[in-house]
């Protein structure tokens, strides 16, 4: 067997110009792993976080790793190994996963590469009514998502909270979800919807047309008017922009209602909430291959899709990240492998 392959390594933290395309190691497999051949990569925000060198976070939290890094964790692909124990996937498998997320969030998971090994438990078998590109698009989005909306699925402690993430009945609510064009929100749009939900969709105009044929109910186009001046009595807000201005959707929610931000960092209100009678709570995002297995179900029979924004080369991994930079990114951005 070939020892090397391709792969986008870096050397040093900096901007999208440090990603080089190289030869590098081939993963070498471990009890209970699979070697997976990558067709396609998703992006997710944490690839660029971690080539920055995770400089929003305060200093003693950075990353202080070994380089070369291989950033990535979501990849749609083809099983080319298995190792001892790994019973339920076999040699020629299509699968897709969210590799050691978020065990290696500081060190990479390795994905931008021609191969990746996969501990079996992260695995999924593909869905077979679409294809490797929107299918790498999936993982780490659609996790997040279904995490915070459907099943939290682990009883590991919450980083960011004394108390467990307790996903809602969404059956007849009324839930907005703020950055419903990007990659978890408009996966959020459509699981909210399957679930019976009235969802309100806040993005830019451009992602108007798309959110109606999602499911959308109620469309706020925020550069025009701002989401929590309009919106009220809503029952979930589930923020996937989150930051320090996640707090000014306390205002439009109904007692007893709950504030959801994917990035929780920088949130202030938290008194305000408790005396209006709102609960807010976030998660971590973890890896799945049994919840990944659930979802391929609603990719494949269309309930709910992968959008695409753009597509790039494994070689351009580059270009894709100066895509990311700019912003405004509909569906998700993915790197395809020769």
């Amino acid at each position: 067997m070939i020892d090397t392959m391709k792969a986008v390594r870096l050397y040093a933290f900096g901007g999208p110009e440090v990603l080089r395309y190289e030869d590098a190691p081939r993963p070498v497999l471990g009890s209970g792993e699979v070697l997976v051949r990558v067709c396609a990569v998703g992006l997710n925000p944490p690839d660029w976080y971690l080539r920055d060198g995770y400089r929003s976070l305060p200093p003693e939290w950075r990353p202080n790793p070994t380089f070369p890094l291989i950033l990535g964790s979501d990849v749609s692909g083809v099983v080319e190994a298995v190792a001892d124990g790994v019973e339920d996937f076999n040699i020629g498998d299509e699968v897709y996963a969210m590799v050691r997320f978020p065990a290696n969030v500081m060190e990479g998971s390795k994905a931008y590469a021609e191969y990746v090994s996969v501990p079996a438990s992260e695995l999924a078998r593909k869905p077979l009514g679409i294809d490797h590109i929107h299918t790498a698009g999936a993982p780490m989005s659609l996790l997040t998502a279904w995490q915070f909306l459907i099943e939290l699925g682990h009883d590991e402690p919450n980083p960011f909270q004394s108390y467990r993430h307790a996903p809602p009945r969404l059956e007849g609510k009324t839930v907005l979800v703020n950055g419903a064009g990007g990659g978890v929100g408009h996966l959020a749009v459509q699981l909210a919807k399957w679930k019976g939900a009235r969802v309100i969709a806040v993005a830019s105009g451009k992602h108007e047309g798309l959110m109606h044929d999602l499911g959308a109910d109620q469309f706020i186009d925020y550069t025009r008017m701002a989401a929590d001046e309009i919106a009220r009595d809503v029952d979930l807000v589930l923020d996937s922009v989150g930051g320090p201005g996640t707090g000014r959707f306390i205002h439009t929610l109904k007692r007893g209602g709950a504030l959801f931000p994917v990035y929780p960092l920088g949130l202030t209100g938290h008194e305000e909430a408790e005396r209006l009678g709102i609960t807010v709570s976030t998660t971590q995002v973890r890896s799945s291959g049994a919840q990944l297995t659930e979802a391929a179900r609603l990719l494949d029979d269309g309930t709910i899709r992968i959008v695409i924004d753009s597509t790039f080369a494994l070689a351009e991994a580059a270009r894709a990240h100066e895509r990311a930079a700019r912003g405004n990114i509909q569906g998700k951005i993915v790197l395809t492998v020769a």
